[in-house]
């Protein structure tokens, strides 16, 4: 299924897709998570296409653990590739790449997805899609009443949070911070939130 692009109707620039994918896989025997076989293609495959079926328009895919074999590897036309040479340092490095590299695209807003969570599929990115009201947006899908990803982030916001972008905390610390400002976009019904993070979690790619 297809979803409507939202659009900023003053700007008509759209809401990006940002995808984390940049880990090495430490507990995985050191197997960069975006090249994990799933249904058959590299798991960063997989993401980039829920993210375009959840409504987002470019969608910028940070690297880092073997990129060059991701390039190499991975079918993504239409992807703003963006490496991130520090990304052994977390989430955090990886958060901040691609909000820079977002920066000047007109882009109003950005979905943030972690490419190792197939679990969350377009229904899931869609609903969170639909909470975009304008670059100030701030919004998060909730499982059981707790935040999890995918993380919608207005534009005008983007410089605070890469400000406060540190370690494996991606945007955690901002989050909290602001808690009271985010619209919680319930997703229980639609999506699983596991990571695939240890041999154990490998069960659960196709």
């Amino acid at each position: 299924m297809r979803y409507a692009l939202p659009m900023n109707h003053d700007t008509g620039s759209e809401v990006a897709g940002l995808l984390l994918a940049a880990g090495g896989g430490r507990r995985l025997g050191g197997r960069p998570k975006a090249l994990l076989e799933h249904r058959g293609r590299p798991l960063v495959e997989h993401a980039v296409a829920v993210l375009r079926a959840g409504g987002c328009g470019t969608v910028h895919v940070v690297l880092g653990a073997a990129a060059d074999t991701v390039r190499e590897r991975a079918d993504l036309p239409g992807c703003v590739l963006v490496d991130n040479p520090d990304w052994e340092q977390g989430m955090g490095s990886s958060l901040r790449a691609g909000l820079a590299s977002l920066a000047g695209t007109g882009a109003s807003a950005a979905v943030v997805a972690l490419v190792d969570q197939p679990g969350i599929g377009a229904e899931a990115v869609a609903r969170v899609v639909a909470a975009y009201d304008g670059p100030g947006a701030l919004a998060a899908a909730t499982y059981e009443g707790r935040r999890g990803h995918p993380v919608l982030l207005g534009a005008e916001r983007w410089a605070e949070v890469a400000e406060g972008a540190r370690g494996d905390q991606g945007a955690r610390s901002y989050l909290r911070a602001h808690e009271s400002e985010i619209t919680p976009v319930p997703c229980g019904d639609a999506a699983e939130p596991y990571d695939i993070d240890t041999e154990a979690d490998l069960a659960h790619l196709e």
